[in-house]
């Protein structure tokens, strides 16, 4: 077999492989993602704090998004100094239809730096007199604080909150 015979086979073993790699490629594009769920979800924001119900990521929110809620605030009874920012509840709301959620579903608002979070229900969070809130730290992060008695003082507020979940009864 001379020299140019065995080229031309290689280029086409060659051209034929690239074919295959691009039609597999294809076909899975098309097909869509491994897991039918996954499609359904929203894709999270580079920096945002994930909001899942019952496992589901259904949005997540930055610190920018609370520009467009009221602020609020209430005098701590630890050291009576003034605690001001944004209701958990309406910042829930910005991603979450409130038929969703019911009286007895659990809220849990969680630090993974500082393995810490609370549970509360959300007729405690919907509760505009609990004052759930979003505070800014000193550091620019978001620490959950309220006048519940699971979370009045300082040691209880979980600070740098980076998660939120949500569970259905």
């Amino acid at each position: 077999m001379a020299q140019k015979n065995r080229i031309l086979i290689a280029v086409a073993i060659l051209v034929a492989l690239v074919m295959i790699v691009l039609g597999v490629d294809a076909l899975r594009r098309v097909a869509g993602p491994a897991s039918p769920s996954a499609a359904d979800e929203p894709t999270p924001v580079p920096g945002g704090i994930p909001i899942r119900l019952d496992g589901r990521l259904v949005g997540s929110f930055v610190p920018a998004d609370l520009e467009q809620l009221q602020e609020v605030s209430f005098t701590d009874a630890e050291e009576g100094k003034e605690q001001s920012g944004w209701l958990l509840r309406d910042v829930l709301l910005l991603r979450l239809d409130d038929r969703s959620l019911q009286p007895d579903s659990q809220v849990t608002v969680g630090s993974s730096s500082r393995t810490k979070s609370v549970q509360m229900t959300w007729a405690e969070v919907e509760e505009p007199a609990n004052f759930v809130m979003f505070d800014l730290s000193n550091r620019g992060t978001l620490k959950l604080v309220s006048v519940l008695e699971k979370l009045d003082t300082r040691d209880e507020w979980v600070q740098d909150a980076d998660s939120i979940e949500i569970t259905s009864p």
